[in-house]
């Protein structure tokens, strides 16, 4: 008897986890999502009166200081994470994102659009539930100037890129593929 409340009780709550996770998306992506935009616009803004090169800063300091605006507003962990990293401290998945960019990309490769890709869950991380959600980010022309392939970038932009990412591995896609994602961890 007491299995069936055991049971009982988890399946009423089933519904509850549900409007959570779906209100906890929706405030989410509410509050992050304006984040990618404004990064995209400010790396054209720079392209356009600086060069290629010279938006570098764009990518490497105004997008995490938006981010960590952000995160300073919220209280959130937000980074944006890929499973070619430009800067490895700041970029590399944890073990979870790593699952969630490759389920991206395989969703990617069977036709679906990047721009409706996003993972949203209740994880447990030391024992204490946290929202977490994950917004798939695609190559677009912009990116391309500094994402494409290692052997269409010039030399001057080559080594800046090396000067600024000494360990950079971010080169080689082509318009449309994932270039990673921007990630939330919230504790609940």
């Amino acid at each position: 008897m007491k299995t069936i409340i055991a049971i009982t009780l988890m399946l009423a709550a089933l519904p509850t986890v549900a409007q959570d996770i779906g209100a906890l998306t929706a405030e989410t992506k509410k509050s992050v999502l304006p984040l990618a935009p404004k990064v995209v616009a400010a790396m054209q803004e720079a392209v356009a009166e600086k060069g290629v090169a010279g938006a570098i800063p764009v990518c490497k300091e105004q997008a995490p200081a938006l981010i960590k605006e952000k995160r300073a507003e919220t209280g959130w962990d937000i980074r944006r994470v890929s499973l070619k990293t430009r800067n490895a401290e700041r970029g590399t998945p944890d073990l979870w994102e790593v699952r969630q960019l490759a389920d991206f990309n395989i969703r990617a490769a069977n036709g679906e659009k990047i721009d409706t890709m996003e993972k949203s869950e209740i994880v447990n991380i030391d024992g204490k539930p946290v929202f977490r959600y994950m917004k798939a980010l695609p190559v677009g022309d912009v990116c391309l100037k500094c994402h494409g392939p290692a052997d269409g970038l010039e030399a001057g932009l080559k080594a800046k890129l090396a000067e600024s990412y000494p360990h950079d591995q971010a080169t080689g896609y082509t318009k449309g593929q994932i270039r990673g994602a921007l990630t939330v961890k919230r504790p609940l």
